[in-house]
């Protein structure tokens, strides 16, 4: 069942996603080579609980930890652990939060050190996948509308998307309905309206979509080993357009 927002839940849902938001942009910087995934996700948790929130992923369906940290060819849900960055590697960090009964959710994937020309552009065109779906959350338009606009600007720059996972409403719960797809299927899905909150998430793969699930029974990676770019916002549909819940200044 697709659920709309009160004004009420939607201030708290506010809140709630910029703590994720604002926790995101304290931990960019401190993604540098030599620091372990590990250590991210102990500041994300430290950082989390100072602010009077709770880690959304920890203990969901058994994940054991905040953050999930995915490095290179994983794509998504991968695991904290001892595992050092090293200069050139990229990493994504999705992350989430309940405040208030409510949850927010958002993913960016950062570069460590210096990265690759090849591995710059893949970066650039999947968070610009994640604002083009942004771009069509107006009153009006339906739930394929989101997925074509990633889906145009990844194909056309010669990436592919994954198609196992993908974005979700969100709210009292971190996984609502809808699912939002990041490519187009039969139908043009559910007209939006204002009070939907979705999480748009665009996994962008440089080769193949690919991917399978590591024996930890979370990680995602690319079949072909090439790597994934992930970013994700949790965003409100209000009367006037789209309303970016995890986008701090």
């Amino acid at each position: 069942m697709v659920t709309l927002k009160s004004k009420r839940e939607l201030e708290i849902m506010r809140d709630a996603s910029r703590i994720v938001g604002e926790i995101l942009q304290e931990l960019r910087p401190l993604v540098q080579p030599g620091i372990t995934t590990r250590e991210l996700d102990r500041i994300a948790e430290e950082k989390t609980l100072k602010r009077g929130a709770a880690p959304a992923f920890k203990g969901y369906r058994g994940f054991p930890r905040t953050l999930c940290t995915s490095i290179n060819h994983e794509v998504v849900h991968g695991i904290p652990g001892h595992r050092e960055l090293k200069e050139g590697d990229i990493v994504g960090l999705d992350f989430g939060v309940i405040y208030n009964g409510y949850y927010g959710d958002s993913a960016i994937t950062v570069p460590v050190g210096e990265i690759s020309q090849d591995l710059k552009q893949l970066l650039r065109v999947a968070e610009e996948c994640l604002y083009l779906g942004i771009d069509q959350m107006v009153p009006g338009n339906h739930l394929s509308d989101i997925s074509r606009a990633i889906q145009t600007h990844a194909e056309s720059h010669g990436y592919s998307l994954v198609k196992e996972f993908g974005g979700h409403g969100i709210g009292r719960r971190l996984h609502e309905e809808p699912m939002v797809l990041n490519y187009v299927v039969n139908g043009r899905g559910i007209k939006l309206k204002p009070g939907l909150v979705l999480a748009v998430e665009p996994m962008v793969n440089l080769g193949g979509d690919q991917v399978r699930i590591l024996s930890d029974r979370w990680t995602v990676v690319t079949v072909d080993g090439k790597p994934s770019a992930h970013f994700e916002h949790t965003i409100a549909i209000t009367e006037h357009g789209p309303h970016i819940l995890t986008k701090v200044a």
